[in-house]
Protein backbone atom coordinates (compact mmCIF):
# COMPACT_ATOMS: atom_id res chain seq x y z
CA UNK A 1 0.00 0.00 0.00
CA UNK A 2 1.38 3.40 -0.98
CA UNK A 3 1.08 6.40 1.32
CA UNK A 4 -0.71 9.44 -0.01
CA UNK A 5 0.70 12.67 1.40
CA UNK A 6 -1.28 15.88 1.13
CA UNK A 7 0.10 19.22 2.28
CA UNK A 8 -2.37 22.03 2.99
CA UNK A 9 -2.26 25.76 3.74
CA UNK A 10 -5.77 26.90 4.75
CA UNK A 11 -6.76 30.30 3.37
CA UNK A 12 -7.70 31.37 6.91
CA UNK A 13 -4.07 31.09 8.08
CA UNK A 14 -0.99 33.14 7.20
CA UNK A 15 1.11 32.12 4.20
CA UNK A 16 4.07 30.17 5.62
CA UNK A 17 7.63 30.74 4.32
CA UNK A 18 8.25 27.43 2.54
CA UNK A 19 6.45 24.92 4.75
CA UNK A 20 2.81 23.81 5.05
CA UNK A 21 0.51 24.21 8.05
CA UNK A 22 -0.97 20.72 7.68
CA UNK A 23 0.33 17.41 6.38
CA UNK A 24 -2.09 14.51 6.00
CA UNK A 25 -0.87 10.93 5.50
CA UNK A 26 -3.70 8.68 4.36
CA UNK A 27 -2.15 5.21 4.44
CA UNK A 28 1.07 3.27 4.75
CA UNK A 29 3.96 2.80 7.15
CA UNK A 30 5.77 5.52 9.11
CA UNK A 31 9.44 5.89 10.07
CA UNK A 32 10.45 7.97 13.07
CA UNK A 33 14.10 8.99 12.76
CA UNK A 34 16.09 9.58 15.91
CA UNK A 35 17.46 13.09 16.27
CA UNK A 36 20.13 13.44 13.60
CA UNK A 37 23.24 14.94 15.18
CA UNK A 38 26.31 16.38 13.45
CA UNK A 39 28.38 13.27 14.10
CA UNK A 40 30.54 11.53 11.51
CA UNK A 41 30.54 7.78 10.98
CA UNK A 42 33.04 7.27 13.80
CA UNK A 43 30.83 9.20 16.24
CA UNK A 44 33.00 12.33 16.29
CA UNK A 45 31.35 15.76 16.33
CA UNK A 46 31.85 17.56 12.99
CA UNK A 47 32.73 21.25 13.09
CA UNK A 48 32.49 22.06 16.81
CA UNK A 49 31.01 25.56 16.99
CA UNK A 50 30.57 25.75 13.16
CA UNK A 51 26.83 25.78 12.43
CA UNK A 52 27.18 25.51 8.63
CA UNK A 53 29.46 22.46 8.85
CA UNK A 54 27.12 20.86 11.35
CA UNK A 55 24.05 21.51 9.20
CA UNK A 56 25.80 19.85 6.25
CA UNK A 57 26.61 16.79 8.38
CA UNK A 58 23.09 16.58 9.83
CA UNK A 59 21.66 16.78 6.29
CA UNK A 60 23.98 14.00 5.08
CA UNK A 61 23.11 11.84 8.10
CA UNK A 62 19.37 12.39 7.64
CA UNK A 63 19.61 11.57 3.92
CA UNK A 64 21.43 8.32 4.78
CA UNK A 65 18.85 7.41 7.44
CA UNK A 66 15.95 8.07 5.06
CA UNK A 67 17.64 6.04 2.33
CA UNK A 68 18.18 3.13 4.74
CA UNK A 69 14.39 2.71 4.98
CA UNK A 70 13.72 3.32 1.29
CA UNK A 71 12.52 6.86 1.84
CA UNK A 72 13.37 10.32 0.50
CA UNK A 73 13.18 13.87 1.87
CA UNK A 74 9.87 14.50 0.07
CA UNK A 75 8.35 11.64 2.11
CA UNK A 76 8.97 13.53 5.38
CA UNK A 77 5.70 14.53 7.04
CA UNK A 78 7.01 16.22 10.20
CA UNK A 79 10.26 17.90 11.20
CA UNK A 80 11.63 19.47 14.36
CA UNK A 81 14.85 21.49 14.15
CA UNK A 82 16.78 22.41 17.27
CA UNK A 83 19.44 25.16 17.01
CA UNK A 84 21.57 26.36 19.91
CA UNK A 85 20.77 30.07 19.59
CA UNK A 86 18.22 32.62 20.62
CA UNK A 87 19.17 34.89 17.71
CA UNK A 88 16.45 35.10 15.06
CA UNK A 89 19.05 35.78 12.34
CA UNK A 90 20.95 32.59 13.25
CA UNK A 91 17.73 30.58 13.26
CA UNK A 92 16.77 32.03 9.87
CA UNK A 93 20.20 31.25 8.42
CA UNK A 94 19.96 27.67 9.70
CA UNK A 95 16.53 27.34 8.09
CA UNK A 96 17.84 28.67 4.76
CA UNK A 97 20.81 26.31 4.73
CA UNK A 98 18.65 23.30 5.62
CA UNK A 99 16.03 24.10 2.98
CA UNK A 100 18.83 24.41 0.42
CA UNK A 101 20.47 21.13 1.46
CA UNK A 102 20.13 17.59 0.09
CA UNK A 103 17.16 17.12 2.45
CA UNK A 104 15.56 20.49 1.64
CA UNK A 105 12.25 18.94 0.49
CA UNK A 106 11.80 17.54 4.02
CA UNK A 107 11.10 21.04 5.27
CA UNK A 108 8.11 21.79 3.03
CA UNK A 109 5.94 19.83 5.45
CA UNK A 110 4.63 20.58 8.92
CA UNK A 111 7.58 21.48 11.10
CA UNK A 112 8.97 23.41 14.02
CA UNK A 113 12.21 25.40 14.37
CA UNK A 114 13.36 25.93 17.95
CA UNK A 115 16.16 27.95 19.51
CA UNK A 116 17.47 26.01 22.51
CA UNK A 117 20.06 26.57 25.23
CA UNK A 118 22.04 23.36 24.76
CA UNK A 119 22.13 20.00 22.98
CA UNK A 120 23.63 16.65 23.96
CA UNK A 121 27.26 16.95 22.77
CA UNK A 122 29.69 19.71 23.78
CA UNK A 123 29.97 22.06 20.77
CA UNK A 124 26.81 20.68 19.11
CA UNK A 125 24.73 23.47 17.55
CA UNK A 126 21.97 21.61 15.68
CA UNK A 127 19.81 18.50 15.71
CA UNK A 128 16.98 17.50 13.37
CA UNK A 129 14.15 15.03 14.08
CA UNK A 130 12.18 13.70 11.08
CA UNK A 131 9.09 11.56 10.61
CA UNK A 132 8.57 10.05 7.16
CA UNK A 133 5.72 8.22 5.45
CA UNK A 134 7.32 5.20 3.80
CA UNK A 135 6.49 4.32 0.22
CA UNK A 136 5.18 0.89 -0.70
Amino acid sequence: MTSKITRINPAELHAPPGYHHITVVEAGRTAFLAGQCPLDRSGELVGPGDLDAQIDQVAANAAAALSAVGSRPDHVVRSVIYVVSGDVAVLGAAWQRLTGSVIGPAFTTAGTLLGVAQLGFPGQLIEVDLTAALPG
